[in-house]
């Protein structure tokens, strides 16, 4: 078997959950799943999802327009997740910022609509927009790469036993690039929305931070950022993938292939809403952490340390971000699926769909 056909066919080891060892090995002996060098024919064909109403035509798996369209369905699951929930975000970086002014979330939420009206809830939103679209984009369209570039390094047989673990290296791999494009607009956002006065979005916001802190100081958060991201990313995506493939093989009696699109994507919804309470869990401290930097200026880790206390740290405005990650997470899989459904690919984890395993027999 040659590299081209192996790496046409290892992603659906990573989306199928065989029930025994003696499945894998029986789909891996196939006849039509491992043509023969010598067939001409079946060289050349293309692993090729097609949509039920083709607006976009057939988009091949893994080819460039794939991956196009993976990072489109990642800026709109992001950026207008994150965009939406500003008010949320708002009072939950001061509630990490001042404590003893930003109580409760009710209280936040009654301090911040006296204070700037019902337009200051959304304080910050140009920022978050831009920076969470350019995350997102790299986010889910890396993802998508890495998970098929470290499947074809492991080979179907590895990639299928120690999925989990490509799973957490992909998504991994992918938000230490998405950060970098997140990080300057996270830090405008961060000092827009905490220190009143300060600017009134990301026009004046951006060059006076740069002329306070220099161009530098826009990074000066990305270490504490890729502290809570990376953890949170691989989470976000590691648990998603498993818990989705739980609903189908334990909670959901019909095979995925065969319920509706729209189940499918109320399944997404529910699995990323479970993945995101995790997330914020997991990533909580470091999420203190970005704030306290961006917001102070000179600031060090050991000054958040020594201020907030490590139970602040991990305690501090979680069950407000619990609420809000888990939101946020579900609807962004609801998104970003539903948009892959839009363009005629398969919604992500669970089994294979049969279109995909009919064109890799093929």
């Amino acid at each position: 078997m040659d590299k081209s056909q192996r790496q046409s066919l290892i992603p659906n080891f990573l989306y199928s959950a065989p029930s025994s060892t003696t499945s894998l090995l029986k789909a891996r002996a196939t006849p039509n799943l491992f043509p023969s060098s010598d067939n001409n024919n079946n060289n050349n064909k293309s692993f090729v999802v097609a949509a039920p109403s083709e607006p976009f035509g057939k988009i091949e798996m893994y080819s460039p327009q794939f991956y196009a369209a993976c990072t489109a369905g990642g800026i709109l699951s992001c950026g207008l997740t994150h965009m939406t929930v500003t008010p949320l975000d708002l009072v939950k970086c001061n509630m990490q910022i001042d404590p003893v002014k930003y109580k409760s979330i009710s209280s936040g939420f009654g301090v911040l609509l006296k204070e700037q009206g019902v337009r200051g809830f959304f304080r910050g939103w140009v920022p978050t927009l831009l920076g969470y679209s350019a995350q997102g984009a790299c986010k889910f369209g890396f993802y998508e790469f890495f998970k098929k570039y470290y499947s074809d390094i492991a080979g179907p047989e590895y990639a299928t036993k120690y999925k989990t673990l490509i799973y957490l290296a992909g998504s991994a791999s992918a938000e230490l690039i998405a950060d970098v494009a997140l990080c300057p607009m996270e830090a405008v956002k961060v000092r827009v929305q905490t220190q009143p006065g300060f600017a009134r979005g990301l026009g004046d916001g951006l060059p006076k931070f740069v002329r306070s802190e220099g161009a530098l100081g826009l990074y000066k958060g990305l270490v504490p950022l890729w502290g809570r991201q990376i953890p949170y990313t691989m989470m976000k995506f590691a648990s998603f993938e498993t818990i989705v493939e739980m609903f189908y093989k334990y909670a959901i009696p019909t095979p995925k292939n065969e319920c509706s699109k729209s189940f499918q994507l109320g399944v997404s919804f529910a699995g990323g809403y479970v993945a995101g309470v995790l997330c914020a869990i997991v990533s909580h401290p470091a999420d203190n952490l970005v704030s306290f930097l961006n917001n102070a200026k000179g600031a060090s880790v050991g000054d958040a340390v020594k201020k907030l206390g490590v139970w602040g740290l991990f305690t501090r405005g979680l069950p407000l971000r619990i609420v809000m990650i888990g939101t946020l997470t579900g609807a962004q899989w609801g998104i970003y699926d539903a948009f892959k459904v839009f363009v005629g690919l398969p919604t992500t984890g669970g089994a294979a769909p049969p279109a995909a395993i009919e064109a890799a027999k093929s």
